[in-house]
């Protein structure tokens, strides 16, 4: 077998250095002239075939399932089935490895996580992928540098000063840490200056002396021998000094310059999450310069979080309550208070649904108490937030659907007659914006006044079969120029030949949840609240809704790691997925999803009677 078989790619990565060998004796060179069919249906298949050069289309009757190109490899699961289920073209002239069945069968067994990249269902091959991934997470974080974390400013107090002064410097600068100057080292030859550290669990001590604390230097408790680090050391030696001294926060300087004080809760939040550092940034914002530093934040914690693993899922969330909170302590600044009462900021779009990562076009509006006239000018703040947002690196909407648009801030009254025109009639616009309205989520305000809106939802659209059908029919128009949401969607085409993984596989996944959400009169917004509704009530089988769960994180995750190559060229995401740059594994999870979805809309078509319409 020539040497250059690559064994970096999936699931061939995994195989031991004994497995590669096998291989190496195992594995021929097979040709296939365009047009060929490589495997037939209801054949015996005798190898595995990984591409060398040219593509490979698998076809259930006249559909085309997949295509599979240059490191991708089929079909595994008709090799251990033994019978081919779909039939397998050259689409161009083909040259192949072909793995014997034998060798396929021997690694399958000694290798558990190559057979479950190789054949098993979504779900195994995602939590193969998962457990490859964890073991590196926790040695990237430890790599970062010590003022990646947060470390405190350093408060200084004279050795003079009473413990009392100090506990009340402690509640006045909401602190439990100072730096004690102690400038008469009685202790040291000639007498020196020397630097301490007084903790409020010090203050145990303090109280135990029997000594007032207003007549009790702090200098006389204070701890002298300090453990320090420097900015540029690694986390992981800060984590090791804080567990060898055994100590609960360490001095981070450089030579003689004190920068501030790790804590060890900062330094085990850092390597949690990190999140609650911006959102505490965010909470104590009292301008837009200081909200658009943390807003910068949010998108470097995206990247460290990615990088190390975690799963998208949970970046997600984390993202999600930053962003609300971002955008609440915007509004606060913007609004004054009695606009803040009687009214209710929301977010919609992926954002509401807590499924948006990487900063995307705002989508939000704002519901007014009815009768309440605002002593403000209500455009004007409006626009400002909107200005604001788009600032802090959150485009401006191309269909306009923001606050400082009239249309998406209204009373409750008009409001709600507007949610059931889109209900009585569903002409494209309507049903567009019925669409977006479903995933909205509050930001804050008079939360009462968004669900006495959502309630208008439902009233009546959840009786109307004919319009539940439209709604639902726009799963099946991405492939061509019609349909309702194509007109949304063509705001935001970039209109190259990458594949639009938003087109093809999330919005055919969200939207046919939100549609089955509707029609089950379901309130919860998330995708995955909906889906697990769904499936708890029957209306969903428990396996496909595990698969749509599957897929979503996997179409979010992957759109996440392209957006970020993007910013880290200096490009602006895009959102289009080039396959020729993805990885066999992740090639190969993209086949795996995209069927699901495949199959999710012939449920839909089913239960909507889609082919009527």
């Amino acid at each position: 077998m020539p040497s250059a078989f690559n064994f970096s790619a999936s699931p061939f990565d995994c195989l031991t250095l004994q497995e590669q060998r096998l291989v190496r004796d195992s594995i021929d060179i097979a040709y296939f002239p365009e047009g060929a069919v490589i495997l037939a249906i209801g054949t015996e298949p005798t190898h595995l075939f990984i591409v060398i050069k040219g593509y490979v289309q698998q076809f259930d009757g006249n559909e085309v399932l997949a295509t599979y190109g240059p490191e991708d490899c089929f079909d595994g699961r008709g090799l251990v089935a033994g019978k081919v289920s779909n039939k397998f073209v050259a689409t161009e002239e083909v040259v192949a490895y072909q793995l014997a069945k034998q060798t396929v069968s021997h690694l399958i067994a000694e290798n558990a996580t190559f057979g479950a990249l190789l054949f098993s269902d979504l779900s195994n091959k995602l939590l193969a992928r998962s457990q490859r991934q964890s073991q590196h997470e926790l040695q990237s974080l430890t790599m970062a540098r010590v003022d990646a974390a947060l470390v405190h400013p350093p408060q200084y107090v004279d050795a003079h000063t009473s413990v009392l002064d100090v506990v009340r410097t402690f509640q006045r600068l909401r602190i439990g840490t100072v730096l004690v100057n102690d400038t008469n080292d009685t202790q040291s030859t000639p007498p020196a200056s020397r630097l301490g550290i007084f903790t409020v669990s010090d203050l145990q001590r303090a109280i135990l002396s029997g000594i007032p604390l207003d007549q009790l230097p702090v200098g006389n408790l204070a701890n002298y021998a300090l453990i320090t680090v420097r900015p540029g050391d690694l986390i992981g030696d800060a984590l090791a000094a804080l567990i060898k001294h055994r100590v609960h926060r360490v001095l981070v300087a450089e030579d003689a310059h004190v920068i501030g004080v790790l804590e060890a809760l900062d330094l085990f939040g850092f390597l949690a999450n990190q999140s609650y550092q911006i959102n505490e940034q965010i909470v104590a914002a009292q301008d837009m310069g200081a909200l658009k530093a943390a807003a910068l934040l949010i998108t470097r914690l995206i990247t460290l979080l990615h990088r190390n693993g975690t799963k998208v899922n949970l970046i997600a969330r984390l993202v999600q309550d930053l962003n609300l909170r971002l955008f609440e302590r915007t509004w606060q600044l913007l609004a004054p208070p009695e606009l803040l009462a009687n009214s209710c900021l929301f977010v919609m779009g992926s954002e509401g649904r807590g499924e948006q990562v990487l900063k995307t076009d705002q989508d939000n509006g704002l519901v007014l108490r009815d009768g309440y006239v605002p002593s403000v000018d209500l455009a004007e703040v409006c626009q400002q937030f909107s200005a604001a947002l788009s600032d802090f690196g959150y485009p401006q909407c191309p269909g306009n659907i923001m606050v400082s648009n009239p249309h998406w801030r209204q009373s409750v009254a008009n409001f709600s007659q507007m949610v059931r025109l889109w209900s009585v009639n569903a002409s494209p616009d309507n049903l567009m914006e019925l669409a977006i309205f479903l995933d909205a989520h509050p930001v804050c305000g008079d939360v009462a006044l968004l669900e006495q809106v959502r309630g208008a939802v439902f009233d009546l659209s959840t009786d109307n079969d004919a319009m539940l059908a439209r709604f639902a029919a726009a799963i099946n128009f991405f492939g061509s120029s019609s349909g309702w949401w194509n007109r949304f969607l063509a705001l935001t085409d970039k209109g190259n030949a990458q594949l639009d993984l938003k087109k093809v596989g999330t919005f055919p996944l969200v939207h046919g949840i939100r549609s089955l959400a509707l029609a089950q009169r379901l309130t919860t917004v998330s995708t995955v609240g909906r889906i697990e509704a769904l499936t708890a009530t029957g209306k969903l089988p428990p396996k496909l809704g595990a698969d749509l769960l599957d897929s979503l994180h996997f179409f979010m995750e992957l759109k996440l790691k392209v957006g970020l190559q993007e910013l880290a060229t200096g490009h602006a995401v895009s959102g289009g997925i080039q396959l020729d740059k993805l990885s066999s594994l992740d090639r190969d999870l993209l086949n795996d999803t995209l069927g699901v979805v495949k199959q999710f809309k012939v449920l839909l078509n089913q239960r909507f009677h889609l082919d009527n319409l």
